[in-house]
Order: structure tokens, then sequence, then C-alpha cells
């Protein structure tokens, strides 16, 4: 099985790159890399936003939109939701996201 990078900017700014196997969450290998924003208090249900991550401009089309299920769990952080948010629960490791950059957002007021 492969992996592919993936670049978190963390909420206090700092990148972390990681390794992700093919076919893991990256809500789970942020969470279990120490990724500082990354919670994933549900276990990657899409049912509490722990997760939320910005996409980057250039990586948006190859992650795809959200669905109906994700977008009601963003409306829950909707003070910090941006048309790029995405949960990184709901987006798995595949060969074309090898690169994809996500920076944390911050946790709802």
């Amino acid at each position: 099985m492969g992996s592919v990078k993936v670049t978190f900017v963390q909420v206090n700014g700092v990148e972390k790159t990681l390794e992700v196997k093919l076919g893991q969450s990256l809500m789970e290998a942020g969470r279990d890399n120490g990724v500082e924003g990354i919670h994933g208090d549900c276990g990657g249900g899409c049912s509490c936003a722990t997760c939320h991550v910005y996409v980057d401009a250039k990586w948006q089309e190859v992650v795809g939109p959200p669905d109906e299920i994700e977008l009601a769990t963003l409306d829950m952080a909707s003070d910090v939701q941006q048309t790029n948010s995405r949960l990184s629960c709901q987006i798995t490791a595949r060969p074309e996201l090898d690169g994809v950059r996500l920076t944390v957002a911050p946790m709802t007021k």
C-alpha cells in the first residue's frame, strides 16, 4: 500500500508534513501525529467539526466539495466556516492528493 504527503498548517502557523497511508482519513493521520487543532472527537463520524480544515485553493477541485451531511456538521462551526471548509475525517488519502495542503481551522467561539 502506498502513501501521500499531506501538509497541515497548524493553528499556531507551524507546518507539519505527514506521510499518510492510502485509504486513511486525513483526520486520523493528523490526530495520530499530533497536529495541533485536529481532535476528531467523534472518531470520524462527521458529527463534531473538531477536524475542520481549510483546503488550499489549488487543491479544492481535487479534494472535492462536502456532501450534505458534512455541510450540516460544518454549520456547527459557522463562525469560522469558509467556502473552502472541509472536515478532514471526510477526506481519504488517495494518490491524486499527494502534496495536498490544509490549514487547520480555529475552534469555534
